[in-house]
C-alpha cells in the first residue's frame, strides 16, 4: 500500500504527464523499471508500477522528492517533468536549485528563505530580487509573478485601459523594468484594443450587459496580453 509522501505538506508541483510518458518510452523502460529505479536509488519503498502509471494518466502527481527521483529514474532535468512553472518553489523545482542554494545566493536566512517559499510571498529587496532572477533564470514575466508583483500589475493595467493610460506609464515601469518607449505603446495599444472592443459590442445592438460581459473576459486576460504585447516589441 502507498505510504504517505516524505513531504506530504506540499502541494504537487504542475507535473507534464505525458512529459513522463515519453521519456520512459525513449527509454524503454515500463513502468515496473521506474518503480524499481525509484524504490532502489532513491529510497521509496511506496513507488509501484500502478502509482507510475498513475502519475503517467494525471490522476496523480508526484510530490517534489518523488518528482526528483523520477527524472533521476528517467535522465532527465527535473524541468522536463514541470508544466510551466508559476510559483517561485516550482521554478527552483524546475531548475534543480536546492533551497540553500538559493538562500545563499539571495544573502538571506534558510529558513526566511523557505518561509516566502512557502507562503509564496516574496519580500526580498532589489538586489536580492535581482539575484534570484539570475540564478533561477527567471523572464520577466515570471520574475514579475514569483516576487508577488502580478495582482498589481494587473490593478494598474485594468486603470490604464479604462481611464487615462499616460497616468499609468511610470507605475507600470517600477513593477515591470521596461523602456518607457515600449511602455507607453503597449499601453496605449491595450487602451486602444478595450476601448475599440466595447464600442464595437455597443454598436452591435448587445446592449450595456454585453458589452460589460465582453469588456470583463478582455480585463480577466490583461496581464497575458500586456506580456505579449511586450513580445512583440522586444527582441
Amino acid at each position: 500500500m502507498r505510504q504517505p509522501s516524505p513531504q506530504p505538506n506540499h502541494p504537487a508541483l504542475p507535473f507534464n504527464a505525458p512529459a513522463a510518458r515519453r521519456l520512459r518510452a525513449a527509454l524503454g523502460m515500463g513502468p515496473e523499471h521506474v518503480a524499481y529505479g525509484m524504490r532502489v536509488s532513491y529510497g521509496l519503498p511506496y513507488v509501484t508500477p500502478d502509482l507510475v502509471m498513475a502519475w503517467e494518466r494525471g490522476a496523480a502527481a508526484p510530490h517534489s522528492s518523488e518528482l526528483a527521483a523520477l527524472a533521476g529514474v528517467l535522465w532527465c532535468s527535473p524541468g522536463e517533468l514541470i508544466s510551466r512553472p508559476r510559483t517561485l518553489r516550482e521554478h527552483r523545482m524546475s531548475r534543480g536549485v536546492a533551497p540553500e542554494d538559493v538562500a545563499h545566493a539571495v544573502d538571506m536566512d534558510l529558513r526566511g528563505y523557505l518561509r516566502m517559499e512557502e507562503s509564496g510571498q516574496w519580500r526580498g529587496n532589489e538586489r536580492q530580487s535581482a539575484a534570484l532572477a539570475r540564478l533561477l533564470d527567471l523572464a520577466l514575466p515570471d520574475f514579475v509573478a514569483v516576487t508577488g508583483r502580478e495582482t498589481r500589475l494587473a490593478d494598474l493595467l485594468n486603470s490604464a485601459v479604462t481611464t487615462r493610460w499616460q497616468a499609468y506609464v511610470r507605475p507600470v515601469m517600477r513593477l515591470a523594468p521596461l523602456e518607457r518607449g515600449v511602455v507607453e505603446e503597449v499601453l496605449q495599444g491595450l487602451y486602444e484594443d478595450y476601448q475599440g472592443h466595447m464600442a464595437a459590442t455597443l454598436s452591435w445592438g448587445g446592449g450595456s450587459r454585453s458589452a460589460s460581459d465582453s469588456g470583463k473576459e478582455f480585463l480577466d486576460q490583461i496581464v497575458e496580453n500586456f506580456w505579449l504585447a511586450v513580445g512583440d516589441r522586444t527582441p
